[in-house]
């Protein structure tokens, strides 16, 4: 049986008026709705105490085990706003399958599929003012003008919420969804971006949780994102942990290679790697563009020698947040080396369009992705 996901209203909402002063410039991550879904767990009684309710702090005791342990996960996507005033979810399905994953790597209980989605839409319909290009209730006027690219991002989580300092599993756990209006990720429009390949630091090792959603992985990467900004880079690429020798991902993104063969060629998934949405999802329309799909292993000096040769002509990173981030300069230890001509390739550009215009309801979903909300 579904866990019910029912409204306790916020007392306190934000007023219409402060609602469309954050729309109008919500940047990203800066701002929260008015309710979040929660839930809990305990090996006692399994999951129960499931509401929608007001977006507040938990109170945590100094002994709760994820302050010491870091048992915990998370998950990232997004609800889009069509012309017609309907919400929808892409493949949610997707990352509920993700969650599972990672909360069965982090030896946390799992949230069936029905309960992830049915704590997102109950969220989103009680929230779905906050989505923006909608209307204020009462008026017929859009509540902010939208770009193309604003979105509701929402971002469910569980994390080990016993107290308790002994290294095991804990027994009582805390899921929750919050929401946060997005606007375009790159506010000036898309442009390519440099990136610094480590070789010093690694992401995942093989039987780790490279292949988790959890935030010890970006915690890991941080450091090597500030190394990669001493070098004058927006991102950095990670090697593998073993050889340093091939590609796995960026600190928060996969990554594709475009050859002149009109290949499409990703790291394949070693275990390591993130399996993210969009990267499925270029992987499911790469015919629909002329390319082969291809996922194998991919040599650091290979890419740079099909940099050098031309054989790579576009290079692009992909996740939920950016969607596809044009890749323009390539550094690392023995130098640099620019893709085609530094400019987002046309391919690129292509396949970042027909993604963008079957979100938002611009182009057909003819890979049944979508999932109504409202």
């Amino acid at each position: 049986m579904s866990l019910p996901f029912d409204l306790r209203a916020n007392p306190k909402p934000r007023s219409a008026a402060d609602r469309r002063a954050i729309l109008a410039e919500p940047g990203f991550g800066l701002y929260f709705t008015d309710h979040m879904s929660v839930a809990t767990w305990t090996s006692a009684d399994g999951w129960h105490d499931s509401a929608v309710v007001p977006y507040g702090p938990f109170q945590l005791d100094p002994a709760t085990a994820v302050l010491h342990y870091a048992q915990e996960i998370f998950e990232g996507l997004k609800a889009y706003r069509h012309a017609d005033g309907s919400v929808w979810l892409f493949r949610p399905e997707k990352n509920a399958d993700r969650f599972a994953r990672s909360a069965t790597r982090l030896a946390l209980p799992v949230l069936p599929e029905a309960d992830f989605l049915g704590s997102i839409e109950a969220l989103v319909s009680a929230d779905a003012a906050w989505v923006p290009g909608g209307t204020e209730p009462g008026s017929p006027e859009p509540a902010a003008v939208t770009t193309g690219e604003q979105s509701l991002y929402l971002r469910p989580f569980m994390f080990a919420s016993e107290a308790f300092l002994g290294v095991r599993a804990a027994h009582r756990v805390t899921y929750a969804c919050i929401a946060s209006p997005a606007g375009p990720y790159f506010a000036k429009g898309v442009h390519p971006i440099t990136i610094w390949i480590s070789t010093t630091y690694t992401r995942a090792a093989p039987g780790g949780t490279g292949a988790a959603k959890c935030g010890g992985n970006y915690a890991a990467s941080l450091v090597a994102q500030a190394e990669a900004a001493e070098h004058g880079c927006d991102q950095v690429m990670f090697a593998d942990a073993a050889e340093h020798a091939w590609l796995e991902e960026l600190g928060g993104m996969n990554v594709y290679l475009v050859t002149r063969d009109n290949e499409l060629i990703t790291p394949e998934l070693t275990g390591s790697i993130l399996e993210g949405v969009t990267r499925d999802s270029i992987l499911t329309l790469a015919r629909e563009f002329g390319l082969t799909p291809v996922e194998r292993r991919v040599g650091v000096q290979e890419l740079l020698d099909g940099l050098g040769s031309g054989q790579v002509t576009e290079l692009f990173a992909c996740g939920t947040a950016a969607v596809i981030t044009p890749i323009g300069v390539i550094k690392h230890e023995g130098g640099e080396v620019t893709v085609g001509s530094g400019e987002t390739g046309e391919t690129t550009a292509a396949l970042r369009k027909n993604l963008l215009d079957v979100q938002y309801g611009r182009a057909e979903d003819t890979h049944g992705g979508l999932r109504r909300v409202l």
